[in-house]
């Protein structure tokens, strides 16, 4: 003969199980999720207020001044002392004259 026994569970049970789960999400979402949109903002309101004249270095480490930028297809003309090279706008990591102006760090 066998003797089936049923367990009961409170509704609080389950809370403190997924308790866990959803602190971990939060911690994920403000250490990680939340900073990494922030800087993607930052960087689209930067890429859209680039223009002519403005002295730049591009992600790859190349410094030079904007010389034309094409809406068309997104991209800028940057001269350098090379001469002119083609860039899409997303490779301009900062504007130079804002490096420049920042503040240095006393040691």
């Amino acid at each position: 003969m066998y003797t089936v026994i049923f367990l009961q569970t409170d509704g609080g049970s389950t809370l403190s199980t997924m308790l866990p789960f959803l602190l971990m999400f939060v911690v994920i979402y403000f250490f990680m999720i939340r900073p990494q949109m922030k800087r993607q903002k930052n960087e689209k309101k930067f890429q859209s207020s680039i223009a002519k004249g403005n002295k730049v270095i591009t992600t790859s480490g190349i410094h030079g001044k904007i010389v034309d930028i094409v809406d068309s297809d997104n991209t800028v003309i940057i001269e350098t002392g090379a001469g002119k090279i083609k860039f899409e706008r997303s490779a301009i990591s900062m504007e130079l004259s804002k490096k420049l102006q920042a503040p240095k760090e006393k040691k």
